[in-house]
């Protein structure tokens, strides 16, 4: 695929190409109806919970995603990049799906999910994209990309992060990392070169983000960590073990801090970080055995010969 020249200054080189077409992938059986455990990941409550939140946020933010991309697909003309949209959009759709399938998982046990999806539409819809303009909640839009590529890249370049992991959720999650990187240079192509938006702009748009996400994510992890029955104490451990494990030496967050930093750099592109060598393993195991989870076992395997 093609992807557009994007610059903060003129004198700015070109990004690099993409390494890999965007692929939807459909029909996916993940055998989210099984018997997957409560805590699902290895037995770890905080764990668990913060991946769980996540997915609780996915189907409305997937769907202001599309919405705020397709504010500008009229003005794209060139073929190749309105080709990148629909793909980015069938991508965005097939996760608000499988996600909202696993989050009736968590209305089962006792999660509010209704009323954490009622809020995230309201916030993105009824006051995000009515009291902000269309270039605004765009770039908002490329910083979310930007920071679920990045996270997803980590997963792929930490490859043993999920160990412990029930396989079927593990390879969800792995799924939608290989998609989120696939096509996480293309809303950040309409913003620079459709909506054009300065460097501030995007600037504001990732301090925005950068607040607003982790903030969700833990008001949501609260509550389900109240509804497995925790006592306030036994919250509290597992919030200072849990926020270690996130921002300690060798944490999630610190795996991601430089990547995050370089969309502050004038003339980044999201694609200058190119594709992680272990998608290539993904990648081919889902087309040798057609099954998913599979695939995120083959990925997992290879982490274990440390290749």
């Amino acid at each position: 695929m093609t992807v557009l020249r994007t610059t903060d200054a003129p004198d700015c080189p070109a990004p690099p190409a993409a390494a890999v077409p965007i692929v939807p992938r459909e029909h996916l059986d993940f055998g989210l109806d099984g018997d997957i455990p409560r805590h699902w990941f290895g037995g770890d409550p905080f764990k668990t919970r913060f991946f769980d939140a996540m997915s609780t946020l996915f189907p409305e933010g997937e769907r202001f995603f599309i919405a705020c991309v397709r504010d500008f697909r009229d003005q794209v003309t060139d073929p190749e990049h309105l080709q990148s949209i629909k793909d980015f959009t069938r991508q965005e759709a097939q996760h608000g799906m499988v996600h909202s399938a696993f989050n009736r998982r968590l209305a089962d046990q006792g999660i509010k999910v209704d009323r954490i999806l009622a809020n995230q539409r309201r916030f993105l819809f009824d006051v995000t994209r009515q009291s902000l303009s269309r270039q605004q909640t765009l770039a908002i839009t490329a910083a979310s990309e930007h920071i679920t590529a990045i996270m997803a890249q980590g997963w792929f370049e930490r490859r043993d992060l999920f160990r412990g992991a029930d396989p079927r959720v593990r390879a969800m999650y792995v799924w939608h990392a290989v998609e989120e990187i696939e096509h996480k240079g293309v809303a950040y192509d309409v913003m620079q070169q459709v909506a054009h938006v300065g460097y501030l702009g995007r600037v504001l748009a990732l301090l925005q983000v950068s607040i607003n996400f982790p903030l969700f994510i833990f008001q949501i992890l609260g509550h389900m960590l109240k509804v497995d029955g925790f006592s306030r104490a036994q919250r509290l451990k597992l919030w200072a073990k849990g926020l270690w494990w996130l921002y300690g030496p060798g944490g999630m967050v610190s795996d991601i801090m430089r990547p995050y930093l370089a969309w502050y750099k004038p003339g980044f592109h999201p694609w200058d970080s190119g594709m992680p060598p272990s998608y290539k393993v993904w990648a081919e195991a889902l087309q040798r055995t057609g099954n998913v989870i599979a695939a995120s076992d083959a990925l997992q395997s290879n982490a274990g010969q440390g290749n």
